[in-house]
Formats: structure tokens, C-alpha cells, sequence
């Protein structure tokens, strides 16, 4: 799939690849316009990318091909061991989790799957976690926690379900007592979106000592479309919605609501997954060792004091 600000990219790819394959059936010398062509695609994907409005950032946060959770931890991890329940209702599949080894480093991964096709987009709800996934996660921290290991969420997700049943179980509860109890963990949290972080269904496993974006993911109170469908009673919107919310990993930078972002390579992590996941465990190692060396009510104070100070506002 091709969305529409990659296609000229893709077809000065195609044409590169066509003058390759000329290079190779036949003795004809033209070494010159191949690397004049990289040279100038290169510029291309550069230029394009460096300029993606915030809606366009939001759509390579959707892209099919991007990698999902379970694709990252299969590429960092040189063994995972998946839990599974909450033990109270069932297995949400919707969310992932378990031991993980990185490196030589034993850490707890979580996140929300999303599906490649149908059939697995319907068994794990299109990355929206029920109550039971919230709880089935905070199990897994606490499991972390008593091992005195660190903790690793992956944020995907476009919200938590929204459907009567999961109010029923207790969707709302669930996700605060998610928030509650992470500012709490005695173990270094990292937290890491790779794709959507929409609403609370992201900010239900978003707690952590280090809050990192990776360069082309969202994170918002609400999505662009149900943004506009409220203000303007239509999606049509949703551009302008996307750019008033300021939702992209430079914007949260800016604000001081996350505490870094991680390069994609050019083009997107869809275009080379394998130097993405490179990059993410690279980062994760970093801030894990950094984080291990701080005494552990020393990061449960300054979690505290960063969420705290989050925001702005006046004292009358």
C-alpha cells in the first residue's frame, strides 16, 4: 500500500530498478545515471519526509506494513517467553506481554498487537484492549517487579474498547488503577509508542521513568477523525484537527510530555524494519542501564515529579 505522498518516491524507485536491470542484461555503462537517480532519491525521501505535515505523520503511524509489538520483540529479543491472562475474566490478545531477554538483559515487554488481515485484526480487536487486557498488563509489571526486573511497554494502539461490555467490567477502573499502580513500581519503566497513542488506552501502560516516542507516531486525548466529528460534526477535518492538536513526537517534545524520539529510517520503520528494531533496542539498553544505576525511591519520586509537572496553569 501506497500512500499518496510516497508515490512519486516509488516511482523514481521503479525506474531505478528498471535501470538496473538494464545495467544487468546488457554491457551498457550506465553506472553514472544509477547514481545519479540514488543520488537523487535520496533528496527526494529527505525532502518528503522532513516535511510531512501531522496528518501525514499520522498516516505512517497506520501503515499496514509498519511493525507491530510482537514484530519488535521477535527482532530485540534474543528469547520471549509470552504470559498469558489476567487471571480473573481471560486472555486479552489485544494485549502481549512476558519475560523477554536483551542482550543478556532479562526485562518484561508489553504492548498491543494489532493484526496483519482480518482474521487477526478480529481476534486481537484492532489493538483495543478490554479491562482484562489493562489488568492481564499490570499482572505482568507486578510478576516484573517481584523478579526485580525492568518493565518495557510498546504503545499501539487507537484506544481502549469501547464497547458496553468492556464499561461493564470496568474499563475506566482498570486503566486508573494501571496508572496508580505504575507510578509505584519499584523497577525502571520504560514506555515506548510505535505506532497510535491514542486516549487512555495508551496512557493505561504510559507510565513510566522515560517516555519515548518513536519519529512517526501520534500521541492525543483523541484521534484527528474524532476530533473533527466533534467540533465540525464531520471527518472531513481531520487534517485541521491533526494539526490543532499537535500530536506528532516533536510536538510532545516540545511540550515536555515525553522524554525523547526515536529516528526511523528514511522513509518510515515500514521501509526497513530490521534498522528500526535495531535503533529501539539500542535506545532501550541506554536508558535501561542508565536507569538501573538510580536507587528505586529515587525513581518512583522523580516519575512522580515529572507527571506532576506536566501541563500549564495559573495559581489565584
Amino acid at each position: 500500500m501506497l500512500l499518496e505522498f510516497e508515490k512519486p518516491i516509488a516511482e523514481l524507485e521503479s525506474k531505478l530498478e528498471d535501470m538496473k536491470q538494464l545495467a544487468s542484461d546488457s554491457d551498457a555503462d550506465v553506472a553514472k545515471a544509477i547514481e545519479a537517480l540514488e543520488d537523487r532519491l535520496t533528496k527526494l525521501k529527505t525532502e518528503t519526509f522532513e516535511n510531512l505535515t501531522r496528518w501525514q505523520r499520522v498516516q505512517l503511524s497506520r501503515h499496514p506494513d509498519r511493525p507491530y509489538t510482537l514484530d519488535y520483540i521477535y527482532e530485540i529479543a534474543n528469547d520471549f517467553v509470552e504470559l498469558h491472562g489476567d487471571r480473573s475474566v481471560s486472555d486479552d490478545k489485544a494485549m502481549v506481554g512476558g519475560f523477554a531477554d536483551i542482550d543478556g538483559m532479562s526485562v518484561m515487554l508489553i504492548g498491543q498487537q494489532k493484526g496483519r488481515n482480518t482474521k487477526q485484526r478480529q481476534m486481537r480487536n484492532f489493538g483495543m484492549a478490554n479491562p482484562e487486557g489493562y489488568r492481564k498488563a499490570l499482572r505482568l509489571m507486578k510478576v516484573a517487579e517481584k523478579f526485580n526486573k525492568p518493565v518495557v511497554t510498546l504503545i499501539d494502539t487507537p484506544g481502549a474498547f469501547p464497547g458496553i461490555e468492556a464499561e461493564q467490567r470496568g474499563q475506566g477502573e482498570a486503566i486508573a488503577r494501571n496508572l496508580k499502580e505504575m507510578f509505584m513500581l519499584k523497577v525502571p519503566v520504560i514506555c515506548v509508542i510505535i505506532g497510535e497513542g491514542a486516549s487512555g488506552g495508551a496512557l493505561g501502560i504510559a507510565i513510566g521513568d522515560r517516555v519515548l516516542m518513536m519519529e512517526n507516531t501520534w500521541y492525543s486525548v483523541i484521534s484527528p477523525e474524532s476530533c473533527s466529528s466533534i467540533l465540525w460534526r464531520s471527518w472531513e477535518y481531520k487534517e485541521q484537527a491533526a494539526e490543532a492538536l499537535k500530536l506528532t513526537a516533536k510536538d510532545m517534545l516540545s511540550y515536555g510530555l515525553i522524554d525523547g524520539v526515536i529516528k526511523e529510517p528514511l522513509g518510515g520503520a515500514h521501509n526497513d524494519m530490521k534498522a528500526a528494531a535495531a535503533e529501539l533496542k539500542k535506545v532501550l539498553i541506554k536508558e535501561i542501564k542508565a536507569l538501573n544505576k538510580q536507587k528505586p525511591d529515587s525513581r518512583i519520586s522523580k516519575r512522580i515529579d515529572k507527571f506532576g509537572g506536566m501541563g500549564v496553569y495559573q495559581e489565584k
